[in-house]
């Protein structure tokens, strides 16, 4: 009996002294508890892009992709999210296909690559998983001429950095 109550002491001497040893350490930084001066990504929307940009940022990304003999999806949004043109390159993957749109889409409607997605997923934020019609893989980039989003391009079919790379070319057209 004695050896049970001094167990029962010894063990609440260190449940204590955890507890008060946890109560004098600072808590941990939460970085989504910080509050930024202006708001991130905060890009205006503009006209939707025309059919005929659409098709020249297209021809660039699929461009990029042929010099590389890689083969790509490539999808322009409007602002809107909107599917304003597509190109399957022969022989691409046929997954890629509704990929490379949701990748376009993503990058419209958020207002930022979808790198910016995937990192932040990588780094933790599990919450930006629930939002909806997000995608967290590289390959989608916003079209922004005078300040002003007009759509989105997403390129799929490749590894993320191979995606990105033909989104990128085929943004510069725009993105000047």
């Amino acid at each position: 009996m004695h050896i049970r109550v001094l167990t029962i002491a010894v063990l609440a001497a260190a449940c204590l002294a955890a507890g008060a040893a946890s109560a004098q350490q600072p808590p941990a930084a939460n970085p989504l508890d910080a509050i930024p001066d202006a708001m991130p990504f905060d890009i205006p929307y503009g006209p939707p892009i025309s059919l005929e940009r659409a098709t020249a940022a297209i021809r660039a990304a699929v461009a990029e992709a042929k010099k590389r003999n890689w083969k790509m999806n490539v999808a322009v949004v409007d602002s809107g999210g909107n599917l304003v043109a597509f190109e399957r390159m022969d022989g691409a993957q046929l997954a890629s296909i509704a990929i490379s749109e949701h990748k376009a889409r993503t990058a419209a409607m958020y207002r930022r690559e979808t790198k910016a997605l995937e990192g932040g997923i990588q780094a933790g934020f599990n919450y930006l998983i629930t939002l909806d019609g997000v995608i967290g893989s590289r390959g989608g980039i916003p079209l922004v001429v005078n300040g002003k989003m007009i759509g989105a391009i997403g390129s799929s079919g490749g590894t993320g950095s191979q995606d990105e790379v033909c989104a990128k070319a085929g943004a510069a057209v725009i993105n000047k």
